[in-house]
């Protein structure tokens, strides 16, 4: 049997990241599953207890996100994918936006992103086995691509992780055997569109029927969870 392999996966208590740990070990793989509250991995830690590492990350705490790869590499000796999914939203008119809001969601899905990318392509050259490589996983969005009403700062986000990600690929050199891709899913229900999005009100000029931003908070706000 090939050896499994050794996951990081940030942002692995809800949504995509907890989706994608909970295939990967059941496929048998190890997960070094990361999130602000380890706690809220107890359940799957409790599942898998063979197979999981569960490490406290902020990815906006440069020593967080060194520290969760160092926990990986000293109890696994190598990382093979990384899964750099943690991310959080914001739904409002880009004029009603504070800027502070929207700082923060980029310390979040542009600079973790950029912190964590780093961090992964120096593992997989440098402590890694000679010639493993490995592969990592920018988590985009189908806003990466274009904009959306109301949703303009976070697809301002990813399309920076987007130009970020493809600008890094094309650095590597390939005997590195680093494999660099983005995922861009489109409308999925998530926790980073439910309680991690922060909502602003509709300022009083956006106000009217009909109007696309209409129809998006709804989407929002309706609490279906697993519908378009």
């Amino acid at each position: 049997m090939s050896q499994r392999r050794v996951w990081l996966v940030t942002g692995a208590s809800s949504g995509f990241g907890q989706a994608v740990s909970e295939v990967a070990l059941s496929q048998g793989e190890t997960v070094v599953a990361t999130a602000r509250k380890p706690t809220d991995l107890d359940d799957l830690a409790a599942q898998y207890p063979d197979n999981i590492l569960v490490v406290k990350c902020d990815v906006t705490k440069p020593d967080d996100v060194l520290s969760a790869f160092a926990s990986a590499t000293q109890k696994y000796g190598r990382v093979d994918v990384v899964f750099n999914n943690a991310g959080c939203a914001i739904v409002g008119e880009i004029e009603a936006t504070p800027e502070d809001a929207a700082r923060a969601l980029f310390d979040v899905n542009f600079w973790g992103a950029v912190a964590v990318s780093n961090e992964a392509v120096r593992v997989f050259r440098d402590a890694n086995p000679k010639n493993v490589g490995g592969r990592l996983l920018n988590v985009s969005s189908g806003l990466g691509f274009g904009g959306g009403p109301i949703l303009g700062i976070y697809s301002a986000s990813k399309h920076a992780v987007e130009g970020f990600t493809e600008s890094l690929r094309l650095e590597l050199n390939p005997a590195w055997n680093i494999k660099v891709s983005i995922i861009g899913p489109g409308a999925f229900k998530t926790s980073a569109h439910t309680t991690g999005t922060t909502v602003f009100p509709v300022p009083k000029a956006y106000e009217g029927e009909g109007l696309p931003s209409e129809a998006v908070r709804q989407w929002f706000a309706d609490g279906s969870g697993d519908k378009p």
